[in-house]
């Protein structure tokens, strides 16, 4: 190589070092993350190409959300880049002396990138950063899901406690019926045939006429008996009606996220293929999508599991014997992800043949007789084993071929 250079990235700006072949540093200095030094930057990175007939190498560990400026700078360009993982940063860095700072961190990447192998990037597809996002932002929202569902329980307890009896509460009608009757005092002020005319305007489902009275009925008992904690002018009925229309949004919004997931995936042939296992759906798919990212890039399919931090952490020192455990240092976001879609195959079993629950079964029963725990792990890694090889060879699942091999 003739010459690298790297970066060490924080909040707007970077410290940038270039060292030439004999790994001497011939700049070093701060860029801001703006325009103007951007472009000063490609005149630099572009004589330096010209004058040697090769691109510098590039090198970088990514922050984050810091990053994405100078990644984006990159991919605009068309130049080739590494930008490590802070923990592989770490691990190729570090050495017995301590002594961290923004200059000498750059320094640090430079220098071990003339002994270190890194594999480069020619620019990560927007379709996969498209994803991705639309993926943490579906995980916020269900975060704030689980919030707000809280919080509603523990305000309808005190105003009418009585409708998470009558009604699903995660079902479109209880949210309806909570606006209109955070407090029973106010069905009170209603007849049956009123409230039973409400009650089938207000579901999204063909509910028939008898079983809207049947609820109309109960909804008027459960007035009659109901001794709330406050009255119906409290503040507490005006946030339980907040709550229950956030929610309403909150669940829309999730769906609509799924969706501009499902569109942007549908060119993508990962995505049919994830499809053609049982057990996983179009959310899945999608979110299973955005957390690899392209699959391809990895070599095998322990990188893959690697990343998604289920590789095996073994200690071992004289007689010491630690229990084998998952490492935890990838993804969580895509370990959890997988851990959800075992569990989905299991309670989906009768519907499908699934050679992955089979292995399961086999787990569970001697002389294996593992932990449920335990099995779900083993069966995320025989999934991500066979998600890799799919994908790669361009094929579906097939559970006749799957148990062949």
């Amino acid at each position: 190589m003739k010459h690298v250079i790297a970066f060490d990235v924080s909040m707007g700006k970077s410290y940038m070092v270039i060292y030439n072949t004999l790994k001497k540093c011939i700049y070093e200095g701060e860029i801001k993350h703006s325009r103007p030094e951007f472009e000063n930057l490609k005149k630099r990175i572009d004589r330096l190409t010209e004058g040697y007939g090769e691109q510098p190498h590039i090198v970088f560990e990514s922050t984050g959300v810091y990053s994405r400026q100078l990644e984006r700078f990159m991919n605009v360009n068309g130049f080739s880049y590494c930008s490590l993982n802070p923990l592989e940063a770490k691990l190729q860095c570090d050495s017995l002396r301590i002594h961290k700072t923004d200059k000498s961190d750059a320094h640090q990447l430079a220098l071990t990138h003339f002994s270190t192998q890194r594999t480069n990037r020619n620019g990560t597809e927007d379709l996969f950063l498209q994803l991705k996002s639309l993926s943490r932002f579906y995980s916020e929202l269900d975060d704030e899901l689980s919030v707000t569902r809280n919080r509603m329980h523990k305000v309808i307890q005190l105003t009418f406690p009585e409708l998470e009896k009558i009604f699903t509460t995660k079902s479109e009608l209880f949210l309806n019926i909570v606006q209109l009757y955070p407090h029973p005092d106010l069905v009170l002020q209603h007849s049956k045939t009123v409230i039973k005319n409400k009650i089938r305007t207000n579901t999204d489902k063909n509910i028939s006429t008898a079983r809207a009275e049947k609820k109309a009925t109960q909804l008027l008992e459960a007035a009659h008996l109901s001794f709330p904690a406050v009255s119906s002018t409290d503040v507490l009925c005006s946030q339980l009606i907040s709550y229950a229309r956030r929610y309403q949004e909150l669940l829309s919004m999730k769906e609509r996220c799924i969706e501009d997931m499902a569109q942007l995936a549908e060119s993508r042939a990962e995505y049919h293929i994830l499809l053609s296992f049982p057990g996983i759906g179009s959310n899945t798919a999608v979110r299973l999508m955005a957390e690899i990212g392209d699959i391809r890039r990895f070599e095998n399919n322990k990188r893959l599991n690697a990343y998604a931090g289920i590789d095996i952490r073994r200690y071992q020192s004289g007689k010491t014997f630690y229990k084998d455990k998952i490492n935890k240092r990838g993804n969580k976001h895509l370990r959890k992800l997988l851990f959800i879609i075992i569990q989905n195959m299991i309670k989906l079993r009768r519907f499908s043949q699934n050679h992955i629950v089979d292995y399961y079964d086999k787990l569970k029963t001697q002389p294996y007789n593992k932990c449920h725990k335990v099995a779900s792990i083993a069966c995320v890694n025989k999934l991500l084993k066979i998600i890799f090889h799919l994908i790669t060879h361009n094929m579906n699942y097939d559970f006749r071929l799957a148990t062949q091999s």
